[in-house]
């Protein structure tokens, strides 16, 4: 009978030691957060959209009116100068200078007889055959013989040059950027039969909204990038600014000169010129560092013990993914940028290696 009673008294004490065991705590999760140290900003990047575009171009067109009967060039062909770019039908300006030619050939005949008859009415009266009058008469005939000569040669050149301008040439080299008129097309007097633009000297245009365009000045200095390859990039400087703005888009067209600009920038290209401004020193946080509920707004900071806490702050302007902290955060804070939502106060997170400083 004892031994019994001794085993159901140990079981008990095993049962009781059993019960009166505390369970093991589980460990605290320490949770990673994308964080951001404050920092003001004193200086703002600005970047807008252009084109690069020739900083010299010529619409080459006839003086005459007339019939295309040749274009050696089309869009994309590199001109030289002096080369032939087109032509027009030449029968009628080439009739017309031979008409020239004919008429001084005659001018220049009816000169030599009036010449001649003269030097005869001289010695005549120097014999006293003939009087005064009949060699003054004679004088005057060779006279305006010879006016008609002069009158004759002014002709032949006017219609020489007519016929040179039946040829169409540039007077420097460059590349075709538009065709205005086919062969066999009637064209008028300064009607654009080719467009050619110099390809030696390029400049990015870009139309840059009215409220920031107050300190540029000629001379301002940009950094363009090719967007299709962002690792081409050149300097360039502000060469003419628009003296009014767009009335329907509110934008000045800028236009910049690149120095040394490498030949990816072709015309055409789209590119991003991109200028630093000083700007009065700011604290701009991402829209997902804020945290808005009961009419607060709000931040978690996180402190040396990496411990979060939330922090009242003064909300400024907001703009695309990020907002402008007007006052209630100082420089150097550390500031919880994503999962706002999801924190409690005096959580302790982990700020993972090589996050943003």
């Amino acid at each position: 009978m004892n031994r019994p009673t001794s085993v159901i008294a140990l079981s008990a004490l095993v049962l009781v030691g059993a019960c009166s065991a505390e369970p093991e705590k589980a460990p605290e999760i320490i949770r990673p957060v994308l964080s951001v140290v404050v920092e003001p900003r004193s200086s703002q990047t600005l970047g807008f959209a252009g084109v690069v575009e020739p900083e010299f171009s010529a619409n080459l067109a006839f003086r005459l009116l007339g019939r295309v009967v040749s274009r050696d060039v089309g869009v994309g062909d590199l001109v030289t100068r002096g080369t032939t770019i087109a032509t027009l039908d030449p029968t009628a300006l080439e009739l017309a200078e031979q008409a020239a030619k004919a008429g001084l050939s005659n001018a220049q005949a009816e000169f030599t007889n009036a010449a001649a008859s003269e030097e005869r009415q001289r010695a005549l009266l120097a014999d006293k055959n003939t009087s005064q009058a009949t060699f003054e008469a004679a004088q005057q005939a060779r006279q305006s013989a010879q006016a008609n000569v002069e009158r004759a040669k002014a002709a032949l050149a006017r219609a020489q040059e007519q016929l040179g301008y039946a040829r169409l040439f540039s007077d420097f080299d460059g590349v075709v950027t538009a065709a205005g008129a086919e062969v066999g097309q009637t064209v008028s007097a300064g009607q654009t039969v080719v467009t050619v633009a110099r390809s030696d000297v390029r400049e990015a245009v870009v139309d840059i909204p009215d409220q920031l365009t107050g300190d540029l000045a000629v001379g301002t200095g940009f950094d363009v990038i090719l967007q299709s390859r962002p690792s081409i990039r050149t300097e360039a400087k502000l060469r003419e600014i628009a003296p009014q703005a767009d009335s329907s888009t509110r934008t000045r067209r800028v236009r910049l000169t690149l120095f040394n600009a490498p030949t990816a920038f072709r015309l055409g290209s789209t590119v991003t010129a991109t200028r630093v401004t000083a700007i009065d020193p700011t604290i701009e946080l991402p829209l997902s560092a804020l945290l808005e509920k009961n009419g607060k707004q709000q931040v978690w900071t996180v402190d040396a013990q990496s411990k979060v806490a939330l922090h009242d702050i003064q909300v400024g302007a907001k703009r695309g993914g990020s907002f402008t902290v007007a006052g209630g955060l100082d420089a150097g804070t550390r500031v919880v940028t994503a999962g706002v939502h999801s924190l409690t106060a005096g959580e302790t997170v982990k700020i993972p290696e090589g996050a943003a400083k």
